[in-house]
């Protein structure tokens, strides 16, 4: 397969996108084929994003062709293979399933994309929450998601296309 100068190509080493470069943050357990929940790998294929959550009591909402969702108090995801929701954005104060909170202290999540990894029918144990959010800083290891600097984060969800994908490559 060969990638357009609009799909979003990552790489152990960074990413690319509509002519640009663009450091990145990558799992712990590097890019490869996923072997179940936490194990910390990105899994390498293509990939759609499918939305897109922010803060906006941080910042104002992108301008995306991608749906737009505010991350509210009680904003979470799935991330237990027990659950009946399992990777899936839930609505909950309460749970009895493990879960991922969307709405945190750290700007990590202020600004994050879904991806269709392991949906829309998703395999129980199979991997959960693949991201494409804020980095906690240059580089600095991800549970399995894709990280940026916000602003470059910002600017790739400014120009994402309908067609675009999201590549990953090991």
């Amino acid at each position: 397969m060969i990638p357009r100068r609009r799909d979003l190509v990552v790489t152990a080493f960074g990413a690319r996108f509509c002519g640009r470069i663009f450091p990145c943050a990558i799992g712990r357990g590097g890019i490869g084929p996923k072997t179940g929940e936490g194990d910390g790998v990105t899994p390498a294929g293509v990939w759609r994003l499918t939305g897109v959550f922010y803060r906006p009591d941080r910042m104002p909402a992108p301008r995306t062709p991608l749906p737009l969702r505010r991350i509210g108090l009680f904003d979470k995801w799935s991330d237990d293979p027990r659950d009946p929701e399992y990777n899936r954005h839930v609505r909950a104060i309460a749970s009895a399933f493990g879960h991922e909170a969307l709405r945190r202290a750290d700007p990590l999540y202020d600004l994050l994309a879904t991806t269709d990894f392991n949906a829309p029918e998703p395999r129980r144990g199979a991997g959960s929450a693949i991201f494409v959010h804020v980095w906690r800083r240059p580089r600095y290891p991800t549970a399995g998601c894709v990280a940026f600097l916000a602003r470059d984060l910002r600017a790739i969800l400014t120009r994402w296309q309908g067609d675009s994908r999201l590549i990953i490559r090991p």
